[in-house]
């Protein structure tokens, strides 16, 4: 073993007992050190029986049960264990910047049949069409050299939350109700303002940006956020307002504070307002270093109101950015946001950040493709979430290792190889 191999086995030994610390009885201990080890392994299938067989070859039988026990049925905390790993990887993360955002979003997988926890046929972001899955929603820590998901739960749709028969079989909380995507992802910023996180600007794409009461209570929060919004949205262009209420005049009915529109005075959609725009409104930003090449784009910006149900309130929504992305070549622009970003905010800048929205897609593609987010099996709530806490606990010691090994290195560490299974081992299902 050489010298930088014992310094990666050192280091996760370290992280993982940092974890056994939170998660409760000291038989627990063996398994939350397997699983760990097993989801950084690399193999094909990270379910529960493919990590028994690489961590265990010799006795697979019972290092299976003794994992899908824990997983499946361990009474540990998921939000200590998370909790936990921000401890240790944020302050990782800030030692390249200060966290920049704060990002919401949710990922979808695709399941066959009905009985695993959540299942329904619904919008499968993976698939890119509706289809049977599941979705969790979550919330990530963000700058521009990486990301840590800090919350991650499981959307219940309403015919899973009302069905009493199916919850007790999938052991549903008794406390969990249907909730929308967006009050969980609003739960999950709300807890992250208690706990005291680093504040960031919350990014979040038209899916989450287009409801005006998601908006409206990181306003209340005194969180500003870079929200994608349709092209459909209608504001009041710059130079524009509303009417004021109508003037009482005594004797005519009761007085009105309600704010008017006319023939004259109507708000704009966003699409319209773009089309509308001067070839000097429009520029070329780059916002970071791609792959290959810098990635650039032109954008446009202006200060405008948004005129939401505005004829139902006495004062006009408050001031914020428009910001509209339209590649060189396209028909027409293709992304908008809103932004309540301060008004001195710098045009790249804001860019910058309207963009870091990448971090949360990096997030899931390495956590599905390095350490098999997606390939649990079971059918329970509980073991739903734990494994994917355990995955987020393994993805947080790959980013903890960035600074020290890189990802190549890492895989190589006889630390994170698997060992020569069996000739006689046969998965599951396979045939004889």
């Amino acid at each position: 073993m050489d010298r930088r191999s014992a310094g990666s086995e050192a280091r996760f030994a370290a992280y993982v007992d940092d974890l056994v610390g939170v998660i409760g009885h000291a038989d627990r201990a063996k398994p939350l050190r397997d699983y760990c080890t097993g989801l950084l392994m690399p193999c094909e299938r990270k379910s529960v029986e493919p990590l028994a067989a690489v961590t265990a070859p010799e006795r697979t039988a019972a290092q299976h049960q003794s994992l899908l026990h824990f997983v499946g049925e361990g009474g540990w905390s998921d939000e200590k264990v998370l909790a936990k790993v921000r401890t240790i990887v944020l302050p990782v993360i800030e030692r390249a910047g200060p966290i920049e955002a704060w990002i919401i979003d949710d990922t979808s997988f695709p399941k066959k049949g009905m009985h695993s926890v959540g299942v329904a046929r619904q919008y499968c972001g993976q698939l890119g069409k509706q289809d049977n899955c599941q979705v969790a929603v979550s919330l990530s820590l963000a700058n521009a050299h990486a990301s840590l998901p800090v919350a991650y739960r499981l959307y219940l749709p309403e015919a899973w939350a009302g069905d009493p028969v199916r919850r007790k079989k999938a052991g549903v909380p008794t406390e969990i109700g249907f909730q929308t995507k967006i009050e969980i992802a609003l739960d999950q910023i709300r807890a992250a303002c208690a706990a005291g996180l680093p504040r960031g600007a919350v990014l979040m794409d038209a899916g989450y940006g287009t409801h005006i009461a998601l908006r409206t209570a990181l306003r209340a929060l005194e969180l500003s956020y870079v929200a994608g919004i349709l092209s459909s949205t209608t504001v009041w262009a710059p130079g524009t307002s509303p009417l004021p209420p109508k003037p009482y005049v005594p004797g005519r009915g009761r007085p009105t504070k309600r704010l008017r529109r006319d023939a004259e005075h109507r708000p704009v959609k966003v699409r319209d307002l773009a089309f509308g725009l001067p070839t000097k409104a429009w520029k070329t930003i780059t916002w970071r270093e791609g792959t290959n090449v810098p990635l650039k784009s032109r954008f446009a910006r202006l200060r405008i109101r948004i005129a939401h149900r505005d004829f139902n309130r006495s004062e006009p929504w408050p001031e914020e950015w428009l910001l509209i992305e339209w590649p060189k070549g396209e028909k027409e622009p293709t992304k908008y946001w809103l932004s309540s970003l301060p008004s001195d905010i710098g045009f790249a800048r804001l860019v910058e950040l309207a963009k870091l929205r990448w971090r949360i897609e990096r997030d899931y593609q390495d956590l599905k493709q390095e350490v098999g987010l997606g390939h649990f099996e079971g059918r329970g709530w509980r073991g739903f979430h734990h494994h994917a806490t355990l995955c987020i606990a393994a993805y947080g010691y790959l980013i903890s290792e960035r600074e020290t090994i890189p990802p190549s290195g890492l895989r190589s560490s006889t630390a994170f190889q698997a060992p020569r299974l069996p000739d006689n081992y046969r998965p599951r299902g396979s045939a004889a």
